[in-house]
């Protein structure tokens, strides 16, 4: 009898257990017969307690109002924006109870850059304000301001570039407060001395300085020389810190602020020389403080790591493929960065690195007709729409690494995956989930010929668990992880294809506590 009354209360705690690590709750939205798949959207956050969309079929722009089960309580046309075919760029800044919707048009030969309030119920709050406005002499279909925000959302920076004449960029910055207060408004010349020097990666910190990078590349080739640009919030001038790299060729340069511990970092992936194979992990980190470089190293990536990455290559080229996709800080000024394997395969060409990461296949639109898109380009490109080649798109293993605030390694681990698909890479890749005592690893992986969203998530100490399958995990969803957004601490929103239409499932964390 004792021995049963045990089995059974071992038997009880093990299904707590279970239903614990089994607690995360997926719901999904309607389909609406406007959400075709190639629709373009952006997931706008929690507003005042409802989830917001927007919605752009080029026919007509609305915002979709969802509740805490993404029932849909409203679906508010944007009546207010200029049509679809004037309409250049639309970004959205969440705050508790509005979001800032900031849009760019042309009308004639101006281009207007213009801000207004939205608020839980997806409509607009008041006049739009004009922020600035830009005059050109041709159509522009890409943007010419570029807006960023700082972490705590008190600082917004809408920018623009002149690159007219391409040994010297025109600068215009305009930095606002939470409110829309313009506090300062900059024009600067940045001397440029070679024809593939570039500007890139810019991102602002709480405190409205402006960082960026400055770097040389050769055609389609690996940087050779950069510096890392600030332009603190009340300069009328850029301060440039060139980066010691004589000995190494570095790839993307990544761009950073730790808002906590005031400082600037700089990644990338780096080659011992130019077009040679992916060596290590190259880091720069600037102290706003004391204005001066805490430390620049390299670390080389050792074997026993590219063993467990490789896949089909070499040890050699073990990381050749890889990518850097997130760059996550703690309080205590470590950091982790996540990698993935990246690339394509076509019966036309094979892929090549340094042909295909500097811009997409297909096209070159890096300059705007005079005006510079630090943001096109950009190796992580939507494809959404197919291309007009067949090509397979892959993404296979992540490497996660975990480092001190001296940049010194403390752990990786490895995710193994094997994703393709063709002629789009909508349902590959991953996203993440930071919910304060985890990173999630959010990937589609195939079982049974099913694309099952499936969850691995990385603790403090490095432990990987792949988690068992999130509930309520319907068939007939393919999930688009890569677009997924983290809109609250504990709530991810990812878009999904169902019936060759476009929904969305909300994934709840907090029941899993």
């Amino acid at each position: 009898m004792q021995r049963t009354a045990r089995n059974l209360f071992i038997f009880l705690i093990l299904l707590i257990s279970g239903l614990s690590l089994n607690a995360q709750k997926i719901v999904y939205s309607e389909y609406d017969r406007d959400d075709t798949r190639k629709m373009d959207f952006e997931i706008i956050g929690k507003i005042g307690g409802n989830y917001l969309i927007y919605k752009n079929t080029r026919s007509k722009v609305w915002i979709t109002v969802y509740d805490n089960e993404l029932q849909q309580l409203d679906k508010v046309e944007q009546d207010f924006l200029p049509s679809s075919d004037k309409l250049i760029n639309v970004d959205f800044f969440p705050y508790g109870d509005f979001a800032y919707m900031i849009y760019q048009y042309q009308k004639k030969n101006v281009v207007y850059c213009m801000a207004t309030r939205i608020n839980g119920n997806g409509r607009n709050i008041g006049e739009p304000l004009e922020l600035d406005t830009t005059h050109i002499g041709f159509n522009s279909s890409n943007k010419i301001y570029n807006v960023v925000t700082s972490e705590d959302r008190s600082r917004i920076c809408a920018f623009k570039i002149n690159s007219h004449n391409r040994r010297l960029f025109l600068m215009s910055t305009l930095l606002f407060d939470d409110k829309l207060q313009l506090k300062k408004i900059t024009r600067l010349e940045i001397p440029m001395e070679e024809r593939n020097e570039n500007l890139g990666d810019f991102t602002l910190n709480n405190d409205g300085d402006l960082v960026f990078t400055r770097f040389f590349r050769g055609n389609n080739d690996n940087i050779m020389r950069a510096s890392l640009m600030v332009k603190y919030a009340e300069a009328d001038k850029i301060m440039e810190q060139p980066l010691e790299m004589s000995k190494i060729a570095l790839d993307e340069l990544h761009v950073k602020v730790d808002n906590v511990n005031k400082r600037f970092f700089l990644t990338s992936f780096y080659s011992p020389e130019r077009r040679a194979s992916i060596e290590g992990l190259y880091f720069f980190c600037w102290d706003k403080a004391s204005n001066k470089m805490l430390y620049e190293k390299t670390l080389p990536i050792s074997e026993e790591i590219r063993q467990e990455v490789k896949g089909e290559a070499s040890i050699k080229t073990a990381f050749d493929d890889f990518f850097i996709r997130n760059f996550i800080f703690r309080r205590d000024g470590g950091f982790i960065l996540g990698s993935e394997s990246f690339y394509t395969t076509s019966r036309f060409n094979n892929w090549n690195r340094w042909d295909y990461l500097y811009g997409t296949p297909y096209n070159n639109l890096y300059y705007n007709n005079n005006y510079y898109n630090p943001y096109y380009n950009n190796s992580y490109y939507n494809s959404r729409f197919g291309s007009t080649q067949s090509v397979r798109y892959h993404a296979d293993n992540l490497a996660v690494f975990a480092f001190n605030g001296k940049g010194e390694m403390e752990w990786h681990n490895v995710i193994g995956k094997a994703q393709f698909n063709d002629e789009s890479d909508d349902m590959i890749s991953y996203s993440v989930v930071n919910t304060g005592d985890a990173l999630h690893f959010l990937t589609n992986m195939q079982e049974r010929r099913n694309n099952l969203l499936t969850d691995y998530s990385i603790v403090a100490d490095g432990t990987l668990n792949r988690n068992p399958t999130l509930k309520n995990l319907d068939r007939g969803y393919d999930f688009l992880p890569k677009y997924g957004k983290q809109v609250s601490s504990r709530v991810m929103i990812i878009p999904c294809i169902y019936r060759n239409y476009i929904c969305f499932a909300k994934i709840d964390y907090n029941l899993a506590n």
